[in-house]
């Protein structure tokens, strides 16, 4: 049974979305520092390579301060040194620098592993770098000292390019792991390259195409950060928790640190213990949050009020990341439809949800038209019993479409809905 104060559903959501910055004003002309405040604010951006409307890690940002420069932001992933790209679980991430020390108890993790059973509770690599390492470990050893050397001669490069004897997979090859599909099933090279990367020892310095460009990380990293000092396991773990409650205002222990769906996932038992030393020290309050059978935890910094928002969110964004709290929170029951079947979407292809006020309002598919420089809705679905929602929402597609260099916004959804948001982006 839950302890701890209550904190009413409504409470909790406005918490939630000003803990994930919503709840202060877009500024007229998002400056650096706006940039920065919003990434801390959400602390990872999923890199996701779905490029119908644009790519997922810019869209968080735009969501909290509006026509940013994505150039910006590209010179701060891969190039100036504010943030790093690496993996939380199955997630390809962008964190700030500054995490950097943390993940590297998860890189000794991977260095350390014996590739056969048991695996250790702690490691988080793709399961296509396990299944693979396993293999190589056996049928081609060395190839992973082979691809170090061709990154630290030839670097940047793909994974493709890093094969120095061209060995590679046919299509007629039984695949290694057929339980992971054939998206994962990937080449030698490109096994060995990730495990590289999961040790620390290769760094993403770009993306070409958005194909990840290898490097040793002592030339992708600034030399301060790779000196920092280590940080240990315990604390670690500590501080990620820490990220994820400042970041959720309000959350479960799954949510936080969950081993398959938690902000920073956790094996079950380090999970527990972290967060009764954050309870001990104050820094997490538990709380029952009504219409939630599960803890609650509250960060004890965090802050209610009022929330007038006015956003898109992307089906990355770290506010819906978790869908089973995206229905506890907001009454509203979410799935990204781009895995599924043409025949059995029901609200689109690449849907996000809108935002207003408080409340998650409508779903809005989306698609970038570059050819025609239109943003174009195909589907638009709004939740029962909404009102009010045609004028903000067109006035959040224009200003969508600025951003994107897109000079009209093509309304193709049909119904009363589809109808006057047309005449309302006119």
């Amino acid at each position: 049974m839950a302890i701890g104060p209550a904190v009413g559903l409504e409470a909790a959501r406005r918490i939630a979305l000003r803990a994930q910055g919503f709840g202060e004003a877009r500024p007229g002309r998002p400056d650096v520092r706006r940039v920065r405040r919003a990434i801390d604010r959400v602390g990872v951006l999923q890199v996701d390579s779905v490029n119908v409307l644009c790519r997922s890690h810019y869209l968080p940002v735009f969501s909290r301060v509006g026509e940013y420069s994505r150039e910006r932001l590209d010179r701060m992933c891969w190039g100036g040194g504010e943030l790093f790209e690496y993996f939380w679980g199955h997630k390809a991430a962008l964190l700030p620098v500054s995490s950097y020390p943390l993940v590297r108890w998860r890189m000794r993790v991977a260095e350390r592993q014996v590739w056969d059973d048991p695996l250790d509770p702690e490691l988080q690599v793709p399961w296509s770098v396990v299944v693979g390492m396993r293999r190589l470990s056996v049928e081609r050893p060395g190839l992973v000292d082979d691809v170090l050397a061709m990154v630290s001669e030839q670097g940047p490069i793909t994974a493709g390019e890093a094969d120095r004897d061209g060995v590679r997979r046919k299509r007629t090859d039984p695949d290694p792991d057929p339980t992971t599909g054939t998206m994962w099933n990937w080449q030698d090279a490109k096994i060995a390259i990730e495990y590289l990367f999961a040790t620390g020892r290769v760094a993403i310095a770009g993306r070409r195409h958005f194909e990840r460009l290898y490097d040793v990380t002592e030339r992708v990293l600034p030399a301060e950060v790779l000196a920092a000092p280590e940080v240990d396991d315990d604390e670690a773990r500590r501080e990620f928790v820490r990220i994820a409650a400042r970041s959720l205002g309000v959350a479960t222990a799954g949510e936080l640190c969950g081993a398959t769906r938690g902000h920073y996932p956790l094996p079950s038992a380090s999970g527990r213990r972290v967060l009764g030393e954050l309870v001990d020290a104050g820094e997490l309050v538990p709380v029952q949050v009504e219409g939630v059978k599960q803890q609650s935890y509250l960060w004890a910094e965090a802050e209610d009020g009022p929330v007038d928002a006015r956003a898109l969110l992307s089906p990355f964004d770290t506010l819906i990341w978790n869908r089973d709290r995206t229905e506890r929170l907001f009454g509203f029951f979410y799935r990204i439809s781009i895995y599924t079947p043409e025949a059995q979407r029901v609200h689109g292809y690449y849907v996000l949800p809108f935002l207003l006020g408080d409340r998650l309002v409508a779903r809005v598919d989306l698609k970038a038209d570059r050819r025609n420089s239109a943003l174009v809705v195909p589907t638009l679905t709004s939740e029962p019993g909404v009102k009010d929602v045609v004028e903000p929402l067109a006035a959040e597609l224009k200003l969508m479409a600025r951003w994107l260099h897109l000079d009209r916004i093509n309304v193709t959804a049909t119904g009363s809905f589809g109808r006057a948001l047309k005449g309302a982006v006119r």
